[in-house]
């Protein structure tokens, strides 16, 4: 594993600099059970964690290991774990444990080919609608894609404060391209990283309601052994967290679970514009991905044909503005993904102008590369 100081420039794995991002981001626990290609995560992290007064332990299996991050975050310490698709499925009913009680933790999944144990070392992006609907039932949560070695610092520190600032659990979809991927990177000093922490109450003990609503739609939240009183439960509850079976509190709880996401939309959403001032071909890409599609459309200018990106960084909530503008000013989308269409589907969705869609797919366990997104390009033009 490289060794890296902050403000220098190094030469990292995007798995290492997740754990970069992590430690800067402040988070102090990490569970978790190995999984190719997710393991370098978790093998570093027991290095680092306890230098900076930090906890790592190795759990049983990925139920355990979510249970953990759950547990840990509720004592009031930043938490995370990381996993592969097999890890992934173990993992969803304490995710949705982690919704319905407002746990802030981080969730890394580097996507590997499925399903079950699929191709343990081949890329894919199938894991991308799990993200979102995995656990059951309406359920808030945040999911970001990294493409690069630098996405990996920055992204998962604004994983950690997306967590914090909203008490949701956000996962952060990588693949086994950019996990592995070694880029020369510059690491910001810490005191250039901006962290977010959660609200801790300012009332006394005796006035705290751990799920009162209050003009942020997140309520205070306060650590466990602190003095505040804080039932944790699984059930729907009321804002003193006890079981509810009152219709009006059932219905407004849920609601501001979703609600909490709508009023931050404009700081949750991420994209990035690649080219797109006078594009009248677009491509929407997302993790490894977007770097053929970056090189596709430089090749495509060359061919004189006006060719830009919409990279998706944010993929839910699904960033509806972004993909609706593009679809507008283009006469063609092109949507290569490491599956069978998963984004696409969304995009089909919000698509109100009729503007002509293309699927490019791979589910071998190889790379789309740019000359294969080039033809696409071509064919349009």
């Amino acid at each position: 594993m490289a060794s890296a100081e902050q403000g220098q420039r190094v030469l990292l794995q995007g798995n290492e600099a997740v754990v970069h991002g992590a430690i800067a981001a402040g988070c102090r626990f990490f569970a978790g059970y190995p999984i190719t290609p997710a393991s370098e995560i978790s093998e570093l992290l027991s290095v680092m964690l306890p230098k900076v007064g930090g906890t790592f332990i190795q759990m049983e299996d990925e139920i355990a290991s979510m249970g953990a991050i759950i547990g840990a975050s509720l004592a009031g310490v930043k938490s995370m774990t990381a996993t592969s698709g097999p890890g992934f499925s173990l993992m969803q009913e304490n995710l949705g444990y982690a919704c319905i009680t407002e746990v802030p933790c981080v969730v890394v999944n580097v996507m590997r080919g499925g399903p079950s144990t699929g191709l343990p070392t081949n890329v894919s992006q199938g894991d991308v609608l799990m993200a979102r609907w995995g656990t059951h039932g309406d359920h808030p949560i945040i999911v970001l894609a990294v493409s690069s070695v630098s996405d990996c610092f920055s992204i998962t520190v604004r994983a950690f404060n997306l967590s914090e600032k909203y008490r949701v659990p956000v996962i952060l979809l990588s693949d086994e391209v950019v996990a592995h991927t070694r880029e020369s990177v510059v690491l910001p000093s810490q005191d250039k990283v901006r962290v977010v922490d959660r609200i801790a109450p300012s009332v006394p003990p005796q006035w705290y309601k751990p799920y009162a609503d209050n003009n942020r739609g997140v309520p205070d939240m306060a650590a466990f052994g602190e003095g505040y009183r804080h039932h944790v439960t699984g059930l729907v509850h009321d804002e003193r967290g006890f079981p509810t079976q009152q219709p009006k509190e059932i219905e407004s709880f849920l609601m501001r679970l979703h609600d909490k996401i709508t009023k931050g939309f404009s700081e949750i959403m991420i994209t990035k514009n690649h080219l797109m001032e006078d594009a009248e071909v677009c491509v929407i890409a997302y993790g490894c991905v977007s770097r053929a599609a970056l090189m596709a459309i430089k090749m495509a200018r060359q061919h004189g044909i006006k060719a830009g990106l919409l990279q998706l960084v944010t993929l839910f909530p699904f960033p509806r503005k972004a993909v609706d503008a593009a679809l507008r000013q283009c006469k063609a989308a092109i949507v290569p993904e490491l599956n069978l269409g998963q984004m696409a589907r969304e995009i089909n969705r919000v698509n109100q102008t009729g503007t002509r869609i293309i699927k490019h797919n791979r589910i071998d366990g190889q790379m789309i590369t740019p000359n294969e997104i080039l033809k696409q390009i071509l064919g349009v033009s």
